[in-house]
């Protein structure tokens, strides 16, 4: 299998989604739009992963590339070619099905408790997971769920956590890739600006990745390895 990645900024980390493909021995083209590089017209692999970024899905005067990326995704759904979208990724597919960003309203960081619904505990990826669990968590906006999508899962503070348009296109917006590794390099690449989002991480961050970070790498490896079993 071939599979699309799209990575949205210059610290990307495929994680735990990144051992999955591995694991399938799957073939992996990258994609940096953000650097000037022109997308793919249309899809031209068996899936597609749109990545985070610290822009918003509706920076298009600083991303002039984000309206394209979304049909881009919108036409691998149409093939019915599995898209995952993560954080940004999963605002950008609520855009392209009409859904409606919301900027700044819905700050979460760390390990938090995410729920399943009900469709969610009867879904063939998210099922996977126990019906709350802790999942790492990097955003500020959130959308509403675009028309004709399945809710699958909600946080205390952004309703719509993960969403399914069709058989295999899913976006969510925690971040299940981040395994403990890549957290621990964002908290070093980054610490002036998780400081400002969550205060004292830096001290409460080792004994936190001892407890919920060790199961929350265990429920990203298994959401990934199901999704990847859809393509």
């Amino acid at each position: 299998m071939r599979v699309a990645i799209v990575e949205n900024t210059r610290v990307t980390h495929h994680g735990q989604v990144g051992v999955a493909l591995h694991e399938a021995a799957a073939l992996v083209d990258i994609w940096r739009p953000w650097s000037g590089q022109r997308l793919p017209a249309s899809p031209d692999a068996d899936a597609l992963v749109v990545f985070g970024g610290e822009q918003s899905a509706l920076d298009d005067h600083t991303h002039p590339y984000l309206p394209e990326l979304a049909r881009l995704m919108a036409a691998y759904t149409a093939l019915d070619r599995p898209v995952l979208g993560i954080c940004l990724g999963s605002q950008l597919l609520a855009r392209a099905y009409g859904g409606d960003n919301h900027l700044g309203i819905a700050p979460e960081f760390g390990w938090v408790d995410v729920s399943l619904t009900e469709a969610g505990r009867a879904d063939p990826v998210l099922s996977q997971v126990p019906p709350t669990f802790p999942i790492f968590q990097w955003h500020s906006d959130t959308f509403t769920l675009p028309p004709g999508a399945v809710h699958l899962a909600q946080s205390r503070a952004a309703q719509n956590q993960a969403f399914r348009i069709g058989r295999a296109t899913y976006g969510t917006q925690f971040h299940f890739e981040a395994s403990r590794n890549v957290v621990q390099d964002w908290s070093n690449t980054f610490p002036e600006v998780i400081a400002r989002m969550l205060p004292g991480w830096r001290d409460s961050h080792p004994a936190l990745a001892a407890t919920r970070g060790a199961k929350a790498d265990a429920h990203g490896l298994a959401l990934a390895r199901a999704w990847v079993g859809l393509i």
